[in-house]
Order: structure tokens, then sequence, then C-alpha cells
């Protein structure tokens, strides 16, 4: 019986996917699998991918014959899965030895639908713990109560999808799924929909992935269009909470994050080219123009006076 599929999608990752497959050789056990799925790469790592499989217990290759995006490769992933469980890791970053058993044993003990950890975040020779913020730790709790509050920071804040386990039930619900047309911040509009829809989650003090962060060529570094779809990825947040029983709840935490996000990605604006920085600004205005007036104005009563500046300034220029 296959335990576990671990899902790991590489694309031009050829400096890291050596590492990265030595990192899964060291998690090798019977019931684990390994789904790795080559994103269309261009560079060496197809091959280094095809090779580092033939020696991997429990390894099989999903090809993409052209790049499809991080999305793409993990829902290629989720269906090649066999396994009770699955889990993420990304094809440049690192689990620490026995890492994907301790996980197994972390959900079946405490016998809930998703368990959600803590990450090692690397920047260069630094290396920092990142944790979830949810309380209490190791108690089976609805995943509702990880969305949390308004200026305060919950699990629903830590979208990484690597940073957890998920229960064949989620896979088959369909709620594992990405956004495929989302080719950034696909993982914010997943991660909210699996606090909303799933029935139970736990947080764990597992810490096991390294996860590399300011990699020149990672998407979070990117400096095109693609960084535009946290618009699109928040609006759809939005419409789900609008529509849910609990929208009162709901709405005000995400409205509080899609505010959030917008300035820090405004404080970011210089990144970009003049015309691709102004025709940001412009798709956030727009965007901020189709939301209803008394959810704005709530929002902006949690803001910091900083944060509310720059969102009325966007507002006013809509």
């Amino acid at each position: 019986m296959i335990r576990l599929s671990v899902i790991v999608p590489f694309y031009n990752v050829e400096r890291f996917a050596p590492e990265t497959l030595r990192s899964l050789n060291a998690n090798a056990a019977p019931g684990i699998e390994f789904v790795l799925v080559d994103d269309g790469s261009t560079d060496a790592t197809q091959s280094i991918v095809t090779t580092g499989a033939q020696r991997l217990p429990g390894a099989s290759v999903v090809e993409h014959r052209h790049n499809m995006g991080l999305s793409a490769a993990r829902n290629s992933g989720l269906r090649a899965a066999r396994g009770c469980y699955v889990t993420f890791l990304d094809g440049d970053d690192v689990a620490a030895a026995g890492h994907f058993s301790r996980l197994v044993d972390a959900i079946e003990s405490l016998k809930c639908e998703f368990v959600r950890t803590d990450h090692v975040q690397v920047r260069g020779r630094e290396r920092v713990l990142r944790q979830i913020v949810h309380g209490p730790r190791g108690v089976v709790c609805p995943p509702r109560s990880g969305i949390g509050v308004p200026g305060r920071m919950s699990s629903v804040d830590a979208p990484n999808a690597w940073a957890g386990i998920y229960s064949r039930r989620l896979v088959d619900a369909g709620l594992l799924n990405f956004d495929e047309d989302l080719r950034t911040c696909e993982d914010r509009r997943w991660i909210w929909r699996l606090h909303m829809e799933a029935t139970s989650f736990a947080v764990v003090g597992l810490y096991g992935v390294r996860y590399r962060r300011a990699v020149s060529d990672s998407l979070t570094q990117v400096t095109d269009e693609r960084q535009f779809d946290f618009i699109p990825a928040h609006e759809r947040i939005l419409a789900s909470c609008r529509a849910d029983g609990e929208a009162e709840r709901l709405l005000p935490k995400a409205m509080h994050s899609y505010f959030a996000l917008i300035c820090h990605h405004m404080a970011q604006q210089e990144r970009y080219p003049p015309g691709l920085g102004r025709k940001l600004q412009s798709r956030i205005a727009r965007s901020l123009a189709r939301l209803p007036a008394n959810e704005v104005r709530s929002t902006l009563a949690y803001l910091d006076p900083k944060r509310a500046r720059i969102v009325s300034k966007l507002l006013a220029a809509a």
C-alpha cells in the first residue's frame, strides 16, 4: 500500500535539482512514492530528474512537453498520485531525512484531513525558522479557525503547499487542485479554499523543509505581469467569502489580506520597468473600484495609517 505521494515539480532548476533529489533519497521508505514532474524544462533539469528517478526508490516521472506553470505541474502530480496522503516539495527545495515519514505519523495519529507544518527559510547562509501562527498545536481544530481575524497572522496567511500533508479525501474532492491560469499567488486561493471547505486540521511543530528564498529565477522574484495574478486570486477569494454562509466573519479577514498585499506590491513597484509599474497601479485601482464601498470602508478602518493612505490614493485614481 502506498501511504504517501510526494509531488515534486521541477522547472529549470539544474543548480538545485541534484540536492533536492538527494534529500528525496534520504526520505525513501516503504509506502512512499515520489511523483517527479518536469514542467518542460529547457536546461539540464529534465535529464537530471530522469537519471535521479532511476536511483530513487518509488519514483515516477511525469513530463510536460512545454512549460505549463507550477499550478499545472502540481495538478499533474495529483492526478498521478496513488497515496493515502499527499504532500509537495518544490524542485529547488530540500527535505530533511525522514521528514515525510514523520508527516505520515503526525496525520495518522491526529486523524484529521490535513496538517500544517513549520519550515526553515534559507537565504544564502542564513537559516530562519518560520512558524505557522495557530494555537493550540497538535490539536485537531475546525479549519475555519485557521482563518482568523483582520490584522492578525493565521494559518491561512502561510499558504505554502509543501508546509503540510493532506488526506486522499481532499484529493478526490478536488480541494487540492490549483487554478492553472494563476501563474503566481496560486497558493493563496488554494489555502483559503482548503480552510473553508475541509472538515478538520491541525498544526504541528515539524520543520523538515528548507525553503530557498531570493533565488533570482524564482517566481517570487520575477518582475513581469505574472506578478499581477495576486489580483484575480484575491478577487476569487473574496467572491467565495461573499457566497459563504459566514460571509460576515470571513470577508473582513479576506479584504484585509488583499489590501495588505496590494500595499506590498505598491512598495515593490519600482522593481518593474516604468510602463509595467504604471500598469500594475492601474490594474489595482480598477480592482479596488469593483469592490463594494461598505467593504472598502470597513477594511480601511483596520489598516494602519500608512497602508490606508496607499489604498485611499489608489481608490481616488480609479
